[in-house]
């Protein structure tokens, strides 16, 4: 099967490295020095420095040429620029490929999953997203890992599996693609929100009471826009809830930290080499939880932070001022004094 993965991050060329075992598998580099790095020393230094790529894996710099090449095409690019990427490559692939979505992330503005924006754009293609408790540099190392490939045609579902799999890489599959995808951007706010409190040193119990009031509030917005409550418990939910908010490796749990520790927000995003989709999809999920009346206390304080509304010092202040209730509430009125 020819493979195109469009992305040289640290998850989409650890995807493209699985792969390349048992795929033809071609990489699309934006950076040609690290096109050339991934073909001439099996390396991305940038993103997953001190890790050999699989030997098979080859990478080019021409979206052209990448695209023109797939069976199938793995989407590894940021939220921000999934559209325009999408849009360039339309016209040179061919009809009715499946498309798979890496990207943990919603559009901004329009609050749109990844799979809803190459429905748009390309009406006929089979779509998907592979996700779950997913830490890039572990893999890479040869830890085992499972991972959810969700996609509404079972058929289709089936072949992306046997794709995906590898003996230490173990893919099921999810016909819900709507609380599949939600698990796998919300998680990102309460990331941010558990990094705040190790930054904040509040410890032990209050991180575990956000990170379990934070998988209550995704499940509840989750399946309040279309996703099955069980699909939150399970590995594109509590699983990749869990690795993100405890693992140093996670990129939004890193900017909350930092933030609890003092430091301003563009200073900790002009450092990093890598997106934290968190920090992007706090807008719009703050602005579906008002669209659905869904009561997401943590989200609203991750939110308020970001915004620059109040300091990372007194996120864990407006919590402190929400009425306990009913573990199941879905009503919630926002505290109004700071």
């Amino acid at each position: 099967m020819k493979v195109a993965i469009l992305g040289s991050g640290s998850w989409g060329t650890t995807v493209a490295s699985l792969l390349a075992w048992r795929n033809d598998a071609l990489i699309w580099a934006r950076d040609s020095t690290t096109a050339a790095e991934i073909n001439n020393d099996h390396k991305n230094s940038k993103y997953l420095d001190g890790f050999e790529l699989n030997p098979n894996l080859r990478a080019t710099d021409d979206l052209a040429e990448a695209s023109a090449h797939a069976d199938v095409l793995v989407m590894g690019v940021p939220s921000h620029v999934f559209r325009d990427v999408l849009t360039e490559v339309k016209p040179m692939i061919r009809p009715w490929i499946p498309i798979v979505s890496l990207t943990k992330g919603l559009e901004a503005g329009t609050k749109l999953r990844m799979t809803e924006v190459v429905t748009e754009l390309l009406p006929g293609h089979p779509v998907a997203a592979l996700t779950g408790p997913n830490l890039a540099k572990e893999i890479m190392a040869g830890c085992a890992a499972a991972s959810v490939i969700a996609t509404e045609d079972p058929s289709v579902g089936a072949q992306l599996q046997r794709i995906f799999a590898t003996p230490l890489f173990r893919v099921y599959r999810n016909h819900d693609i709507v609380g599949c995808e939600l698990g796998g951007a919300l998680k990102n706010v309460i990331a941010l929100a558990t990094g705040i409190a190790q930054g904040l040193s509040v410890g032990d119990n209050t991180r575990s009471m956000v990170i379990t009031r934070g998988l209550a509030e995704l499940s509840l917005l989750g399946v309040a826009l279309g996703g099955e409550a069980q699909t939150f418990a399970g590995l594109a939910g509590m699983g990749d809830m869990i690795a993100t908010c405890i693992s140093p490796q996670s990129r939004n749990r890193y900017v909350g930290e930092q933030l609890g520790k003092g430091r301003s927000l563009e200073e900790i995003l002009d450092e990093m080499s890598m997106v934290a989709e968190g920090v992007k999809a706090c807008r719009s999920v703050e602005e579906l939880a008002n669209e659905h009346g869904v009561a997401m206390p943590v989200c609203h304080e991750v939110f308020r932070v970001i915004d620059g509304q109040i300091p990372a010092s007194k996120a864990y202040a407006g919590l402190e001022r929400v009425p306990g209730g009913h573990e199941a509430d879905t009503e919630w009125i926002p505290p109004t004094a700071d």
